[in-house]
């Protein structure tokens, strides 16, 4: 283990250690490693990672221990068994959470009837029946000076008048493929959808960290050009697809930062307050990584960036990174129906803060929960040639499985709510949910958690 090789270049790793959130980084590791005169090992740990990155046998445990600049190295035995403990806590406290939410599913499942469901309902899973054609199209916001294309799938002949719309945000370090099999999917179905590349927040900005060419995995503005971005490409689409879409009744999907875009879209705010509690500063005993991203927002001067959308009517949150930088108060705003999107073992956006709390806080009457057990971050995304490379044990179980579950429940959602067809909404149901279930990654989803059943998570 002392001699393996870490794949990581030089440059990378300097990279990453002078970025905001490398910084951060460490400055808690720096906590725990100390140099012999008992000082913080921020920049000791640094310099030992880069000039071991230099050596020509590349990144190893036992470089970096040879190349720590003080003669000795103090570990504060202390100060890892309190992170220890409080990681301890934070996994107990989401493993009662999480059973709280099957439990509530499994009763919600229990109590219904599954009305308009029966052997004869759809596989939701299956693809359409409609032939639709793909096209790139790069917008230019002059304004901005912000280039993007975009990914069109628009139905041939749309079968009852003008085609509903389905926008789809990649998350950070991501591209418009990622999702292009749930693009293909949706058009099938008679929508039409449009993937956007977030050029400051993609594969191709991760890439420039790693290379030199960038200073940070995403600037602060990201967090406004993502919702910009969208809305400039609805105005193209009015001017350039008038009598073709219904653009005044679209969905919006997202994972990760393409969550938070979603959710900003649908009518909640950036929270400067909630950021100015959270972020100045960080949280020093924080174990959620998603803060490293979204306190990168309260480097934004203070204001009502106006990002929310009339024309959105219904949005889907992948694991979204959302606690701090919308918070309780901006995303109880939200009035659309809303789905959100949890994995169990994310290690990136939390089920717990990320997704759950927040749920609790929504007021919109037609609201779901979604939980995949054992699921990551990285679970419903489909690899490309561009995305940054996952070792399997990141990604997760067999990502095809919720995949799967991105094609029915999606489907179900934006029939219901974006082409205004009813008989959709009894798939949006525990029960159908239950049905679709694999014991490798087994699938909740709950409308409501009871005050008794919040009270026994813990939130």
């Amino acid at each position: 283990v002392l001699i393996t090789p870490i794949d990581v270049t030089p440059v990378a790793i300097a990279q990453f250690l002078y970025s905001p959130q490398g910084e951060i980084v460490l400055q808690r590791v720096g906590e725990v490693i100390q140099t012999k005169a008992r000082q913080p090992g921020f920049y000791a740990i640094r310099a030992a990672l880069i000039k071991a990155a230099f050596k020509p046998e590349g990144l190893t445990i036992l470089n970096v221990l040879q190349e720590f600049p003080t003669y000795g190295i103090r570990i504060n035995s202390q100060r890892g068994f309190e992170i220890i403990d409080d990681l301890s806590k934070l996994i107990q406290q989401t493993q009662m959470a999480i059973a709280a939410v099957e439990q509530a599913s499994e009763q919600e499942a229990a109590a219904q009837t599954e009305r308009g469901l029966s052997e004869k309902s759809l596989d939701l899973r299956q693809p359409g029946s409609v032939n639709y054609a793909k096209q790139t199209i790069t917008f230019d916001d002059l304004g901005r000076r912000r280039e993007f294309p975009v990914d069109l799938y628009l139905p041939e002949s749309p079968t009852e008048g003008l085609a509903p719309v389905i926008v789809i945000s990649h998350g950070l370090g991501s591209e418009r493929k990622t999702f292009e099999y749930l693009a293909h999917h949706l058009a099938s179905h008679g929508f039409a959808v449009a993937v956007p590349e977030h050029p400051g927040s993609n594969a191709d900005q991760i890439q420039a960290l790693l290379s030199g060419l960038a200073k940070e995995v995403a600037p602060p503005s990201e967090f406004i050009n993502r919702p910009l971005d969208i809305k400039l490409l609805l105005d193209e689409l009015e001017s350039s697809f008038k009598g073709q879409l219904n653009l005044q009744q679209v969905g919006v999907l997202g994972q990760s930062f393409g969550g938070y875009t979603s959710l900003a879209l649908a009518g909640a705010e950036i929270n400067f307050e909630q950021l100015q509690k959270d972020c100045a500063p960080l949280n020093e005993d924080t174990l959620n990584i998603s803060l490293l991203l979204q306190c990168r927002a309260f480097d934004l001067p203070p204001q009502d960036y106006q990002l929310s959308d009339q024309r959105i009517k219904g949005a889907i949150a992948i694991n979204p990174i959302i606690s701090t930088v919308l918070g309780k108060s901006q995303l109880s705003q939200i009035q659309v129906p809303l789905m959100v999107v949890a994995g169990s073992d994310d290690t990136v956006a939390p089920a717990l803060p990320e997704q759950i709390q927040p749920f609790t806080w929504l007021t919109t009457l037609q609201k779901y929960l979604v939980l995949l057990k054992r699921g990551t971050h990285f679970s419903t995304l489909a690899p490309s040639e561009d995305d940054v490379p996952l070792p399997e044990a990141v990604v997760g179980p067999d990502p095809t499985i919720a995949q799967e579950y991105m094609k029915a429940l999606s489907l179900a959602f934006f029939q219901t709510y974006i082409a205004g067809k009813s008989e959709y909404q009894a798939y949006l149901s525990a029960a159908y949910a239950q049905s679709l279930s694999q014991e490798l990654m087994p699938l909740s989803l709950l409308t409501i958690l009871e005050p008794l059943v919040r009270e026994k998570a813990g939130l």
